[in-house]
């Protein structure tokens, strides 16, 4: 079937789930239903029972998956090729994890990052003043932090290794004025990721971090590592630091937590056999998505119903809610990933789209969530939701006779997606809850690093598959571009100002003036009482 002819049969069934009697109210009542709408794999458990579809719906999906050959472009994605076609490169992420036919690069560089992190375990590299590190502050904005940041709450159960870590992602002096608050200068490592070394933010803060090091009496090449590509100015022997771990361009950003820009802090933080065992779990997930049929293969249907949800049943946004306060990072990683994969508004050939790709992803934990915008979900605006759960806490709780907090937050994760499916009736239309409010239930066995990994992969491979499905390219990123563009203008007004007081902005335009006109009006801060979070401190 041609791709044109089955969107038309997707849009035909869409009014045909959009029938009284396609309430998920009434194909709740199948009580075979999570057998025929759930599946493993991967080392995961997916149950999409409880999403607007039947057994008409995912075969016209399936049918989708085989016109846009999804399977071969993931094939073609893993071997090698170029798939990001606007910058001619590879997206090689899943290399990163492949230890049946590792890349001798990218072995290479797992193996600096074992011998590093032991390394710093054991004593044997120490800071400038002869003391062992103890705080590792990561310096980097984006996917060069925010995939890090996820899987670091994810197993802070794990980090027996006497260090703690913090993101200096930010450029806004709050951000560095509380890190610097916290750590003590002499046993802090900082991480400086960036795969050109130009980024502005990171940049800013790389030296705002030197500056504050050299006013401590510190000498950065004994507390400075760089993630950085190979012969850029973060990769330059005329400026030594700790140490140097390359980053390759066929890895992007946001895809990147599996390279060193995660492993680094993340052996350092955790140890690097707990950051093995994460990779190896992502592998799993790899390898399912590469070799599982399409109608069991986890990642592959979630995008697909994805895509079902968005362009065909007209919901704009999707929740991310994990009911396990550890993935508290989870929906911003996924965020960043997804929305600046799938945000596009053209063609991998540069065509113009006609329909929607992507959607609005956010989130917050369970139950937090419930307390927050779970009115919304009940009562306003419809929106697809993943729930996540886990069976076995990392923390374990004595047992009693009443509930257990583990088991108080499984009532809650069992009972929002059926309220959100099955609504209520009630003569008091305040107290009515429409229902029909589709939702996914993805289930760990626990939040080893292991399933942190697979969790990683299992979004990875979803945002993949759904630009395959769109033709879209899931690995540039130019829509950042613009912005970049204006703000070195700014910055150029900004400079002119702090050499000549009496600069006038006439160059910029009259509400960029005003702004400019008002930054520069108002007197700066007294610094904090500690002198703490002051750089001049």
């Amino acid at each position: 079937m041609s791709c044109q002819a089955n969107r038309k049969k997707l849009i035909q069934q869409a009014e045909v789930m959009s029938l009284s009697e396609k309430h998920l109210k009434y194909l709740l009542q199948d009580d075979r239903r999570i057998e025929k709408f759930s599946l493993n794999g991967g080392g995961m458990f997916f149950d999409f029972s409880r999403q607007r579809v039947d057994s008409q719906t995912m075969k016209l999906l399936f049918e989708l998956a085989e016109a846009r050959q999804l399977k071969e472009q993931f094939r073609l994605m893993v071997k090698g090729e170029i798939v990001n076609t606007t910058e001619k490169r590879a997206a090689l992420h899943t290399a990163c994890r492949d230890f049946s036919n590792a890349m001798p690069e990218i072995k290479n560089v797992r193996d600096q990052i074992r011998d590093f992190s032991q390394k710093v375990h054991s004593g044997e590299i120490k800071g400038s003043t002869g003391k062992r590190f103890k705080h590792i502050v990561v310096i980097g904005i984006g996917g060069s932090y925010l995939g890090t940041e996820f899987v670091s709450e994810a197993l802070y159960a794990y980090s027996d290794k006497g260090m703690d870590i913090r993101y200096l992602a930010n450029v806004d002096i709050h951000n560095f004025g509380k890190i610097a608050s916290q750590i003590d200068p002499e046993q802090t490592i900082w991480i400086v990721v960036s795969k050109s070394y130009t980024t502005a933010e990171t940049s800013a803060n790389t030296n705002l971090a030197y500056e504050f090091m050299k006013q401590k009496g510190l000498d950065p090449a004994k507390h400075v590592v760089t993630v950085t590509s190979k012969g850029s100015p973060g990769d330059n022997p005329a400026n030594p630091v700790l140490a140097c771990f390359y980053m390759f361009d066929y890895i992007g950003g946001r895809y990147s937590v599996s390279s060193a820009v995660g492993g680094v802090p993340l052996s350092l933080l955790l140890g690097y056999d707990r950051f093995e065992k994460f990779l190896k779990g992502a592998e799993e997930m790899d390898n399912h998505a590469l070799t599982a049929l399409p109608d069991k293969n986890l990642p592959m249907i979630a995008a697909l119903i994805s895509v079902w949800n968005n362009n065909f049943l007209g919901y704009p946004a999707q929740a991310i809610i994990p009911y396990a306060d550890p993935l508290c990072k989870l929906a911003p990683h996924v965020q960043q990933l997804y929305m600046e994969s799938n945000g596009k508004s053209v063609s991998k050939d540069g065509e113009p789209l006609d329909v929607q790709t992507g959607v609005i992803i956010f989130g917050e934990p369970g139950t937090n969530a419930q307390h927050s915008f779970f009115q919304l979900a009940h009562q306003g605006r419809v929106f697809p939701i993943d729930f996540i759960g886990v069976i076995h806490p990392q923390y374990s709780q004595n047992k009693s006779d009443s509930v257990s907090n583990h088991q108080e937050l499984w009532a809650n994760l069992l009972s929002q997606p059926m309220a959100l499916a099955i609504g209520k009736d009630d003569p008091n239309p305040a107290k009515a809850f429409g229902g029909n409010r589709p939702s996914s239930t993805i289930i760990l066995e626990d939040l080893s690093p292991e399933n942190v990994g697979r969790l990683l992969a299992f979004y990875e491979h979803r945002t993949v598959f759904e630009a395959f499905i769109w033709g879209i390219n899931p690995f540039d990123q130019f829509g950042v571009e613009l912005g970049k563009v204006l703000a070195d203008k700014v910055r150029k007004e900004i400079a002119a100002k702090n050499k000549e007081s009496d600069y006038l902005f006439d160059k910029t335009d009259a509400i960029s003036r005003f702004y400019l006109e008002t930054l520069f009006s108002t007197p700066p801060p007294a610094p904090p009482r500690n002198g703490e979070g002051s750089v001049a401190a």
